[in-house]
């Protein structure tokens, strides 16, 4: 049966390869060769490769985490259980990096329909509010006397 991260990195890596329509090897060298070609390709490899780093990261936690359990049987110590929390942050930094990966290969992601201000659209071409909106109408006001006060 295949190891988990390899099934992670074989799923990220057939995406890309179905979004750009090539192998990542191929994908790679053309990023490298023209990162300003196709910026999407270029976010899409630069996080890849991060994702690549994190997935070492996380392989040598684990086998430093497996070598100290099988040497010490019975109960965990400081030591091994600073390896489980290394293991666990070497976990949460590859599914980070992997769900990055996700959304930029997703063209329907949240942010990326429409124009907007921060994808440098011209403030113009911002859509109205979803419901129509006005001023909110204050109820009428009647004099309240202060307290102690005389008419």
């Amino acid at each position: 049966m295949p190891k988990f991260s390899e099934d992670v990195m074989g799923v990220v890596t057939e995406r890309i390869e179905d979004r750009f329509q090539m192998p990542l090897a191929d994908l790679r060298r053309a990023v490298q060769a023209a990162p300003q070609a196709n910026p999407d390709a270029t976010s899409v490899v630069h996080w890849y490769g991060l994702l690549t780093e994190a997935q070492g990261a996380l392989e040598s936690a684990e086998d430093a985490l497996v070598e100290a359990l099988g040497a010490q049987p019975g109960e965990l110590d400081d030591p091994v259980m600073e390896l489980a929390h290394q293991v666990n942050a070497a976990v949460a930094v590859r599914d980070g990096r992997a769900m990055v990966v996700d959304y930029l290969l997703d063209p329907l992601a949240p942010g990326k329909r429409g124009p907007g201000a921060w994808r440098g659209a011209d403030p113009a071409a911002r859509r109205a509010p979803a419901l129509p909106t006005s001023a909110p109408v204050l109820p009428g006001r009647r004099a309240i006397p202060a307290r102690g006060a005389t008419r």
